[in-house]
């Protein structure tokens, strides 16, 4: 990618319908607050905050032939900072540390008014992004705008799920009916569901149509074996799957963490003993499962397609939001098998190799014993720990699953985990793999 500092008249306009359409929300919102009898100050406050939007918003629309003078930008003190802190490390703690505050501070979060100052600032964020030229290549690919729009909606139905989920352990707190027992109003399948579900089915067409002439379609040339995209990049759905190739090999992030995920899915029903949270929302009662589920979901599926969408640019380099795409970047990483790490920078010896000539079971045992370490890890993580977990952390789980089911559950979590820990790894000591056999096409 090009870069290129300035605006154009096109996009100053979009970002007045932006502004226009905030403030219609926050015009809205103050009504709605006057209505319900809320403080005068905060009134005015929301009042005066949407008139503002809305003064700026037909000044771009009417002005937008004014790209030289447009002043209103992101500042480039913000931009460089937050360009300073692109690296995969940064990134992961921070969604981390999010996730944490999100679990922790989930009754203040589920405010309404909190909500909205939030859903106003993520907005302004975008829009003050926009005028950042690199931004815009990113953000506005036609294959990226969908998933812009799926931060926003994951967002929001994650904040409706603790909306309800606290509003019912505050009424089993205080000995109430829950929501799902009060709000129960059932209607018929046939006129009201069916007619509801068919003005549903008419909007959505309308709007796929009206998406598929407004945003042209990302049509690309015919595949060519001499001249392959850079950044070359899957679905937005398998993204997911490319990044884990970073740090796993193509059998292990391509085939058996996919897998166990799904059969982890299936076999969820039959290894959870907690019979509570069935047909309604809590948190309290089902903290581990939630916990676990948002976890896998949120920092290590949704945020590892933001890093792959936005932040892998050319050459699956890391590239801040701001920052020019730049096909010459090259980041030079020396990663090393702990086979490495234990017998050359550790016993300062070389690694066990078969003498020449040697037989396939000599060669084999040779193999083997080079990667002990390696394997001896591996056993001792999806073996030796699940008891030791079942003695100590997990002793309630192990005592109400037994054996079997426990060691299933175990051995899941050990999964799920190994991503975070691997990556960890990598960025630490740029450790490769845990087990490298090349001669068997076998490494973790």
């Amino acid at each position: 990618m090009s870069h290129h500092a300035d605006l154009t008249p096109s996009v100053i306009q979009g970002l007045g319908w932006i502004y226009l359409i905030l403030a219609v929300m926050n015009g809205a919102w103050a009504a709605n607050a006057g209505k319900q009898k809320a403080d005068l100050r905060i009134v005015s406050a929301w009042a005066v905050f949407s008139a503002l939007l809305g003064m700026l918003a037909f000044a771009q629309i009417a002005g937008g032939d004014q790209a030289q003078n447009f002043s209103i930008r992101m500042p480039e003190v913000v931009k460089a900072g937050i360009d300073r802190l692109a690296n995969p490390i940064v990134y992961f703690a921070g969604s981390t540390v999010l996730f944490v505050v999100i679990i922790a501070a989930r009754k203040w979060l589920v405010n309404n008014t909190v909500a909205w100052v939030i859903l106003n600032l993520m907005v302004l964020f975008l829009a003050l992004s926009m005028t950042d030229y690199d931004f815009r290549q990113i953000v506005g690919k036609p294959d990226n705008v969908p998933i812009v729009a799926m931060l926003f909606i994951v967002a929001f139905f994650t904040w409706l799920y603790f909306k309800r989920a606290v509003d019912n352990d505050d009424r089993r707190a205080k000995g109430l009916p829950l929501f799902e027992q009060v709000e129960n109003e059932k209607v018929l399948t046939w006129p009201d569901l069916v007619y509801t579900e068919l003005i549903c089915m008419v909007v959505l067409t309308a709007i796929l149509i009206a998406w598929g002439v407004a945003l042209p379609a990302p049509l690309e040339e015919p595949a060519s074996a001499v001249k392959t995209p850079n950044p070359s990049k899957a679905p937005w759905y398998f993204l997911g799957l490319q990044e884990m190739l970073v740090y796993y090999d193509p059998w292990m992030a391509g085939v058996v963490l996919p897998s166990v995920i799904l059969v982890g899915l299936m076999a969820l029903p039959y290894i959870d003993f907690n019979k509570l949270g069935n047909g309604y929302y809590t948190f309290n009662e089902r903290k581990f499962a939630v916990i676990t589920f948002l976890f896998g979901f949120l920092p290590l599926w949704i945020g590892l397609i933001i890093l792959g969408t936005f932040l892998r640019g050319p050459n699956w380099n890391f590239f801040g939001i701001y920052e020019p795409w730049d096909v010459h970047k090259l980041e030079v990483l020396n990663n090393v098998n702990l086979s490495q790490y234990f017998w050359i920078d550790g016993l300062q010896r070389p690694m066990p190799v078969a003498p020449s000539g040697s037989d396939g079971l000599t060669q084999a045992l040779y193999i083997l014993l080079r990667e002990a370490p390696g394997l001896i890890l591996v056993f001792g993580y999806l073996f030796l720990l699940p008891p030791l977990m079942a003695m100590t952390v997990f002793r309630r789980f192990f005592i109400k699953m037994g054996f079997l089911r426990y060691m299933v559950f175990a051995n899941l979590v050990l999964l799920m985990a190994c991503l975070p820990l691997k990556m960890l790894l990598r960025w630490t000591i740029n450790l490769k793999y845990l087990v490298a056999i090349p001669e068997w096409f076998f490494n973790i």
